[in-house]
């Protein structure tokens, strides 16, 4: 498999600027993988694919205001700073990227908030656009913290062409996000109400959670056609004891297991056993999935619709088979689905 054999036309009203209206009214499509077929439901009807015993596996980390609006000294220069990782707590060690990138040197302050509350310097170039900030305030940690959180502000992708909305805050997280870390939501997880869930758990469905922290490395585009030489970008992942017991026992008892997202998929492969269970984990992976993989857990995916040459759409072909999804985006495209972080579902069983 190579880079070209994911590219695809994409219209662009195809790209989804806002959620549906209700989290589980978003369209499904579902792609059978034995009978090779394509049926076209809504999200909640997700419920009727399940049985008693099985599992989904849930990704609960949660994003956090990532994106901040500085000023340069001296000149007053707006500049974007999209916080990516805290490098060291202790210092307010921070690395972001910063837009535009050729103004911003090492040694440059820049000023956030009316009242220039919090300010940063940057103490050394990582990449073109990556740069090490460190924070300077007055205040505690944990008043710092909440002073990111005040001035930040929720990061939906770029494609989106609007301001953020108060809603964003909310829509752009899962009602399940617990563990703050992430630079982007995991999406396929942003389909479900609290009253799927309790529809799901009352059928008897199990829930386990882990946490992979996404940043912006996993909607980094492949540019290199030979896609072994590909590197992730690395993402914190935890596993539990409790999530692997789980999944584990569903696994012996012979019932599904679920993946919801790309990111939880990626936390499963990333830590697996010999037996083909799965081992708990506690780091840092960038495990890259494409054609062909051996998938040692689950047994169907939830995912949104990805967009052309990225690796969330490799993984998809892996694990769906390469023509079975390239049938399934001709359909989503012909039918008008709506792709990407706020855009329709597909189950794949």
């Amino acid at each position: 498999m190579k880079l070209s054999n994911f590219n695809f036309n994409l219209p662009a009203e195809l790209l989804a600027e806002f959620p549906s209206e209700n989290r589980d009214e978003a369209r499904l499509m579902v792609v059978n993988r034995k009978t090779q077929t394509i049926e076209h439901k809504l999200f909640k009807d997700i419920l009727d694919y399940f049985d008693e015993g099985d599992v989904m596996v849930l990704n609960n980390t949660k994003v956090f205001p990532a994106r901040l609006y500085g000023n340069k000294e001296k000149t007053g220069a707006r500049i974007e700073v999209f916080l990516l990782r805290e490098l060291n707590a202790e210092q307010r060690l921070w690395d972001v990227l910063v837009d535009p990138a050729r103004k911003i040197r090492i040694g440059n302050k820049l000023y956030f908030g009316d009242d220039d509350s919090l300010v940063a310097e940057v103490i050394d170039n990582t990449t073109s656009r990556g740069r090490t900030l460190r924070f300077l305030y007055d205040g505690s940690y944990e008043e710092f913290r909440a002073k990111l959180v005040e001035l930040g502000e929720t990061p939906i992708p770029k494609y989106i062409n609007r301001e953020v909305t108060p809603e964003d805050a909310e829509r752009y997280q899962t009602i399940y996000a617990k563990e703050e870390g992430a630079v982007a939501a995991p999406t396929a997880g942003l389909h479900f109400s609290k009253h799927l869930m309790k529809r799901l758990e009352i059928k008897g469905i199990k829930f386990a959670e882990v946490t992979l922290h996404v940043g912006l490395g996993t909607f980094n585009p492949v540019e290199v056609e030979d896609l072994s030489k590909h590197k992730m970008d690395s993402e914190e992942l935890k596993i539990t004891q409790e999530a692997c017991d789980i999944v584990n026992a569903a696994k012996l008892s012979k019932h599904r297991v679920c993946a919801v997202g790309t990111t939880t998929m990626r936390a499963m492969e990333s830590s697996v056993s010999s037996a083909k269970t799965l081992n708990p984990f506690e780091g840092w992976t960038n495990k890259f999935i494409f054609p062909p993989h051996d998938f040692s857990l689950a047994d169907c995916m939830i995912t949104n619709f990805h967009t052309p040459k990225s690796t969330l759409l490799m993984m998809i072909s892996a694990f769906c088979g390469h023509d079975l999804m390239r049938k399934a985006y001709d359909e989503a495209i012909k039918e008008k689905y709506k792709f990407y972080s706020y855009g329709d579902a597909m189950l794949i069983l």
